[in-house]
C-alpha cells in the first residue's frame, strides 16, 4: 500500500531554508551569478519519473503520459497535478507501497547527461581563474517541475543552493496530496525569489524592492531549459537583462532550440553535453565572461560617484 507519512526516511530540510532574509537590504559581497537549471530534458534525458518509478508499477511511459494528457483535458485539470494524482493512485490500485524515502532512493537511478556530474565545479573553477573573477561566487539553483524528492536522491543535488520544484503532502491523506506544483508560468515565481533573495516560501515577494536593493540581478543570471515549458522563464530574464542557453539532446534534431534562437528567448543553444570543450561549456563560459565584465564596470561606475 502507499504509505502515508515519510517515516523510514529522513524528512528534508523546508526548501528556500539557506534563504537570505527580506529584510537584509546591504549590497551583497561577493558579487553573485546564478545558473539556474530546468531539470527533466536539460541536466536529465528523459522525464525523472521514467527511471523507476514507472518502472515499478509495470507501467510504459508513453501509455502513461498519454493517459495524464487524457485526463487533464477531459477534466480540465492541470497537467501537473493530474500526473501527481495518477502517479499514485495507480500505486495504490496496484498495492505498491510508495512514501518520501522510497522517491529519495529512486533518485539513485536517475541518468544525467554527459558532463553533468563535473559541471557545477568546473563553473566555479572558471569563474575564480578569470581575470576579474575574485570575489565572485557561482551559485547553482533548480526549477523543476518534477519531484523534489527524487531530485533529493540524484547524484548531483548537493551542488544546488535551492531546489524549487514540485512535492508530495504525505502526512495526512490516504493519497499523498501535492503540497507544491510548478508550472512553466510558475517557475518565474522562483526566478524573483532568487533575484530578491527572498527564498524562503512562507515569505511573501510581493512587496516592491528597488533593482539596487535585489542581491542577485537578472544580468547576472544565466537559465538552462530545452522547450516550450522553459519559455516564460527564458522570456523574464532576456527582457530583464539575463541571459538564456537552450539545449538539446545530443545528436537529435535541434529545431526546438533554433526556434527559440530566432525567436530572441535564448542567447545561444547547444547539445546538452556538459564536458569541457563542448559547445555547451564554450557558450555557457562566453557568458560568465560578459557577466563578469559587466559586474566590474557596474563597480568602476559607483566608484566614480
Amino acid at each position: 500500500m502507499v504509505e502515508r507519512s515519510s517515516k523510514r526516511g529522513k524528512k528534508a530540510p523546508p526548501v528556500g531554508r539557506r534563504a537570505q532574509s527580506a529584510g537584509k537590504e546591504s549590497s551583497p559581497s561577493p558579487q553573485v551569478i546564478a545558473l539556474v537549471y530546468d531539470f527533466d530534458g536539460t541536466l536529465s534525458p528523459k522525464p525523472m519519473q521514467e527511471y523507476a518509478f514507472l518502472p515499478k508499477l509495470g507501467i510504459e511511459p508513453k501509455e502513461f503520459w498519454a493517459e495524464c494528457t487524457r485526463v487533464s483535458k477531459a477534466e480540465r485539470a492541470d497537467a501537473l497535478i493530474t500526473y501527481m494524482h495518477l502517479l499514485y493512485k495507480k500505486a495504490k490500485q496496484l498495492d505498491v507501497r510508495i512514501d518520501r524515502a522510497d522517491l529519495v532512493a529512486q533518485g539513485k537511478h536517475v541518468e544525467l547527461y554527459p558532463g553533468v556530474e563535473g559541471w557545477f565545479d568546473a563553473m566555479h573553477a572558471y569563474v575564480h581563474k578569470r581575470p576579474g573573477g575574485a570575489g565572485i561566487e557561482v551559485r547553482h539553483y533548480l526549477v523543476s517541475s518534477g519531484l523534489v524528492e527524487i531530485i533529493e536522491g540524484t547524484k548531483i543535488y548537493k551542488h544546488f543552493s535551492n531546489v524549487f520544484a514540485s512535492e508530495y503532502w504525505f502526512e495526512a491523506y490516504d493519497l499523498p496530496f501535492p503540497k507544491r506544483v510548478i508550472s512553466d508560468t510558475g517557475k518565474t515565481q522562483y526566478l524573483f525569489r532568487i533575484n530578491k533573495g527572498i527564498e524562503d516560501l512562507g515569505e511573501s515577494i510581493n512587496a516592491h524592492m528597488p533593482e539596487s536593493k535585489r542581491p542577485i540581478p537578472f544580468s547576472n543570471f544565466i537559465y538552462f531549459g530545452d522547450g516550450d515549458t522553459d519559455v516564460p522563464s527564458m522570456a523574464l530574464l532576456k527582457k530583464n537583462g539575463g541571459h538564456a542557453v537552450a539545449v538539446h539532446e545530443p545528436g537529435e534534431s535541434d529545431a526546438k532550440c533554433v526556434e527559440l534562437f530566432k525567436a530572441g528567448r535564448c542567447d545561444f543553444y547547444a547539445g546538452a553535453d556538459y564536458r569541457k570543450g563542448s559547445d555547451l561549456f564554450r557558450r555557457t563560459t562566453l557568458l560568465l565572461d560578459r557577466i563578469i565584465a559587466d559586474i566590474r564596470v557596474k563597480e568602476e561606475v559607483k566608484a566614480l560617484g
